[in-house]
């Protein structure tokens, strides 16, 4: 695939049980647009912060684990570099690995960008999983699975694109 071989990122994370089902190489990508009150990833909205990071590299740590049931992009906000998290996205489903992705946008936003903008298609048909919607301080629930807020939704992606609607992903 072309494109951007490089990611602005404020670190990763080589096995997370929080970000996604199973255990996930979680990469938090630099720069958001959102600015929540209450995020619980701040120091990422900054879009000149963090460090650029070959996706080459990424994929070699990502390698190294055999035990990795798939890949998560966190934030910041991923779709902000949506070319090169779909570049990463190709490989890490050529892996047989699966792909989940938090977004500060919801999915109707983001079919909407998709429209004009090919790489955000891209990265969406190659999720899996999309956790949607900004974080909203007020809806904050401790006892939800991989997300912060109520509003946010757990997104099976593949069932979504099959129906045409909005599936959640099963357990939910």
């Amino acid at each position: 695939m072309s494109g951007s071989r490089s990611l602005r990122l404020a670190g990763i994370v080589r096995e997370s049980i929080v970000d996604g089902p199973g255990i996930r190489f979680t990469v938090f990508c630099q720069g958001c647009p959102h600015g929540c009150p209450g995020c619980h990833n701040p120091e990422t909205h900054d879009f000149s912060g963090g460090s650029d990071c070959s996706i080459d590299r990424l994929m070699e740590e990502i390698d190294k684990d055999p035990l990795l049931a798939g890949v998560t992009f966190s934030g910041g906000e991923p779709f902000c570099q949506a070319e090169a998290f779909e570049a990463m996205a190709e490989l890490v489903r050529q892996r047989g690995l699966s792909v989940t992705v938090f977004s500060g946008y919801t999915y109707e936003e983001l079919e909407a960008m998709a429209e004009r903008d090919v790489h955000v298609r891209g990265l969406l048909d190659m999720t899996d999983i999309l956790i949607d919607g900004p974080f909203v301080k007020e809806l904050k629930d401790l006892t939800l699975q991989f997300r912060g807020s109520s509003n946010q939704r757990v997104i099976d992606m593949e069932s979504t694109r099959k129906t045409g609607n909005v599936v959640l992903w099963e357990p939910y």
